[in-house]
């Protein structure tokens, strides 16, 4: 399972080199096949974790003496999200050779071979930080995200796409600091780089460590106060939106966090506080600032910040005794990449055919186009918490575990009454735009637009099947 997971994590690598060296037709071809060749080593290895009874395994692979550098660990949570990661990046290979071409009436363009090295290189990074058992791992495929981020978020360099990309990189990097520092904590005490290692430390040191990487955690996942850079990101080519923004960077802050308070052993409950109270004060920012945006992805933009409160939220109950919320963190993880990643590939494709993703302009999208309309109500049921689409089931667990906490604490209970308001103030909004948007008779926008190419089709179907399944398949897989 090791030298799978390794393959995994340096396929993608070798896809890029392989498009650098290639004429610039075959970039999109060559993209998409060392992305199936990944996604099937990852079914491999899913194969086999469950043969082997989810029974884990981890390796050192670089080490300097007693110190482990780079090793990587397999167990239910990193194969998890790796599944998404390398499901979720092929699905959105596939969509950009349809996205990126002369029929796109907002951004007609030939798909330059560098948007699909980076796109590939990003799928690596990604795979890399989940699958690494050291903060120098951790560390590395994290900026090394920030340099893909980068590139791609810039990719149409207009000023404002530079401008947007700089931000990005810029401030994910401060953010990169606290990796820095908690690594320099845990080699100074325990002489190994290894997370496992956290669980020998002091209750104050374990905080301290822990608390810098929620600061590292809180710049990738645009969370207060470093969240600025996820708005104006939204100047990249959507599919890089869809996949950065809702299946991958944004979900590095969360999964980190995630892996220190697995390893840990026993987290102080100054970790949760801090984590739970940034994590709210977040998730009414965000909500209050989606509620004036009209352009599609500026909305989901600041949605998916909220969405990311309410992971950190769940990960911080967990902190005060709760497996459920920690099991519903992690399924949210899963599931909202998928969700999200549909919403803004719907965003995508309105702009592709109608030319503008501004909602003020879209009516009658469902007698239009069918399947851009289920599209649309599938991606805001599942991310607003309806059942049975996938947002409620995870939503459901880490506010089911927050009330049981708060039995013990009635600190928590104002903070978890918080959550599930903007939950129920999220699906009135987004019910609001869906009545607007997807029936009645067509606007000129929609009236107007071209066809969908098949293969948005085909990524938009089965993102809509996965908007459901996707709770089932991380209930079961979780336990």
């Amino acid at each position: 399972m090791i030298t799978l997971a390794l393959a995994i994590v340096l396929l993608p690598f070798l896809g890029a080199a392989a498009i650098g060296l290639a004429p610039h037709r075959a970039g999109k071809w060559l993209c998409q096949i060392f992305a199936a060749a990944t996604l099937a080593l990852m079914l491999d290895l899913v194969a086999r974790f469950v043969a082997a009874d989810h029974a884990g395994a981890s390796a050192s692979l670089i080490a300097l003496g007693h110190a482990e550098i780079f090793g990587l660990a397999v167990d239910s949570v990193s194969v998890l999200i790796a599944l998404a990661v390398v499901a979720i990046g092929l699905l959105v290979v596939v969509y950009s050779a349809a996205y990126l071409n002369a029929g796109n009436r907002e951004h007609p363009d030939t798909g330059r071979k560098r948007y699909y090295a980076f796109l590939l290189l990003f799928i690596g990074a990604m795979s890399g930080l989940v699958f690494s058992s050291t903060i120098t791992g951790q560390l590395a495929f994290f900026e090394i995200t920030g340099a893909c981020s980068w590139a791609l978020i810039g990719y149409y360099e207009s000023p404002k796409a530079l401008r947007s990309a700089a931000k990005a990189l810029i401030i994910t990097h401060i953010a990169s600091l606290g990796l820095y520092v908690a690594a320099a904590l845990l080699f100074v005490d325990t002489g190994t780089f290894a997370l496992s290692a956290i669980a020998q430390l002091t209750p104050a040191h374990k905080a301290a460590v822990l608390l810098t990487i929620l600061v590292a955690a809180w710049g990738k996942s645009a969370q207060l106060p470093m969240h600025m850079w996820l708005p104006d990101a939204m100047e990249a080519p959507t599919p890089v939106s869809a996949y950065l923004h809702a299946a991958s960077m944004v979900k590095v802050g969360v999964y980190i966090f995630a892996r220190g308070l697995m390893a840990a052993d026993g987290v102080p409950h100054i970790v949760g506080w801090v984590g739970a109270t940034m994590a709210i004060i977040t998730l009414i920012y965000g909500f209050i600032m989606y509620l004036p945006q009209v352009d599609m992805k500026r909305l989901l933009a600041y949605s998916t910040i909220t969405q990311l409160s309410y992971i950190f939220l769940g990960l911080s109950l967990s902190v005060f005794g709760s497996d459920l919320a920690f099991k519903g963190a992690i399924a949210h993880i899963f599931n909202h990449a998928f969700a999200k990643t549909l919403f803004f590939l719907v965003a995508g494709t309105l702009s592709y055919t109608a030319g503008t993703r501004m909602l003020p302009s879209l009516r009658g999208v469902l007698t239009k186009m069918p399947i851009l309309g289920v599209s649309f109500v599938v991606a805001a049921l599942a991310i607003t918490g309806v059942p049975p689409f996938s947002g409620f089931f995870s939503k459901f667990a880490i506010f089911g575990g927050g009330f049981a906490v708060s039995q013990q604490n009635l600190l928590l209970l104002p903070m978890v009454v918080i959550a599930l308001a903007e939950s129920v103030g999220c699906f009135a909004w987004f019910l609001k735009w869906m009545g607007y948007t997807v029936p009645g008779k067509p606007s000129d926008a929609v009236a107007a637009a071209s066809p969908l190419p098949a293969g948005m089709t085909f990524v938009l179907s089965v993102l809509v099947v996965m908007a459901v399944c996707s709770s089932f398949i991380a209930a079961s897989w979780l336990g």
